[in-house]
């Protein structure tokens, strides 16, 4: 598929300058650009790589002089990387999945498909689930009973979904992702030796051989609009009531959300992020990669914390926090300064012993 420079910006809203009839069918950067090729240099540092392509067409930033470059045609949008979300999606050739069932799907009869739906080879779909308007299932994929996918939702190879979860529309899962696992819910018949540690701060008294049992998750998972899900990441159902997912939540690959856990609204949940169980996230929160949150927690609206945070503690709207455990980040950053000046430290208070218990030093 190929588009000429005056088509993709006005797709985008975006200016277009010099040929605007040019065509191009794919992006690339500057550096590997080819002459069908659209460059994205949309920084000074990235035009850089310019004359070692092939491109006679790219998208700049703001003020960029195009003709300057030696280009034959340029886009210049107000913001070039949110213009990236649109430009990519006119790109993206897809995961190349036929249109239609796959005769070796395995639907049951009581499942509902709404129209042009798509379900890939060897994927089940279970009785009761109901499947939205021009939604795609791909390859190997699982949908549990009764379980109701919105309208337009994407399910890239081996999704699994469980029982009675609701989706909305527009849900993305990328391989491998699973909803409605149960959560990891056990106990044992006395109070356990983490039970002990957790409310003596760290004496276990006297610990003794504890074997679990298991508390079944009857609950599910409600999913709002507009979410995507990464590749083997893992939203578990609730103990009694629905673990929840707010509308334009976005997780990276390999995130694990616990039983009863609550996310508010356009929510960023980055790669390896583990939030235990009955916890609450309000809305627009980003957790950057490794974040852990402990249990029924509550971290407020517009919080942001860095790689690698752990979260002992609930952390009120609009904070920025870092470090194990979890603090402000000037707060952290100070902290980090105080142990870089510790062995500074340590060598003055050894030359002050030094001259106090020699105080006439060699006389």
């Amino acid at each position: 598929m190929t588009y000429t420079i005056k088509e993709i910006a006005a797709s985008l809203g975006a200016e277009a300058f010099g040929d605007v009839d040019l065509s191009v069918g794919g992006v690339a950067e500057p550096a590997m650009a080819g002459p069908q090729d659209l460059a994205l240099a949309m920084k000074p540092d990235f035009a850089k790589g310019l004359p070692q392509g092939q491109a006679q067409a790219a998208m700049l930033w703001q003020g960029a002089d195009w003709q300057q470059l030696g280009l034959k045609a340029a886009i210049i949008a107000p913001r070039p990387r949110f213009a990236m979300a649109g430009l990519s999606a006119m790109m993206d050739p897809g995961q190349g999945y036929a249109a239609g069932i796959h005769p070796s799907a395995v639907i049951d009869p009581a499942a509902k498909l709404g129209a042009d739906v798509s379900v890939g080879p060897l994927s089940v779909i279970s009785a009761g689930a109901v499947i939205g308007d021009g939604s795609v299932i791909g390859p190997q994929c699982f949908i549990g009973t009764d379980t109701v996918l919105g309208q337009g939702c994407f399910l890239r190879e081996g999704v699994k979904i469980g029982a009675r979860v609701r989706i909305g529309d527009s849900f993305i899962a990328q391989p491998g992702a699973t909803v409605g696992g149960d959560g990891f819910s056990f106990v044992t018949p006395e109070e356990s030796n983490i039970e002990k540690v957790r409310d003596s701060l760290g004496d276990a008294g006297e610990a003794k051989a504890q074997s679990y049992a298991r508390i079944h998750s009857v609950g599910s998972v409600s999913i709002g609009d507009d979410v995507e899900l990464g590749a083997n990441a893992c939203i578990d159902r609730g103990t009694v009531r629905d673990t929840r997912i707010g509308n334009g939540v976005k997780f990276d690959n390999l995130a694990q959300i616990g039983h009863n856990v609550e996310i508010g609204n356009d929510c960023l949940i980055c790669a390896q992020v583990g939030i235990a169980g009955s916890t609450r996230i309000g809305h627009n929160v980003v957790l950057g990669g490794q974040t852990g949150v402990s249990d029924n927690l509550f971290i407020g609206d517009h919080v942001i914390t860095g790689g690698a945070t752990k979260v002992l503690a609930n952390v009120p709207a609009g904070r920025v926090m870092l470090g194990y455990p979890a603090m402000k980040m000037e707060t952290h950053i100070e902290v980090y300064k105080g142990l870089r000046r510790l062995p500074r430290l340590f060598r003055d208070v050894a030359k002050l012993q030094k001259a106090v218990s020699n105080p006439g030093g060699n006389d």
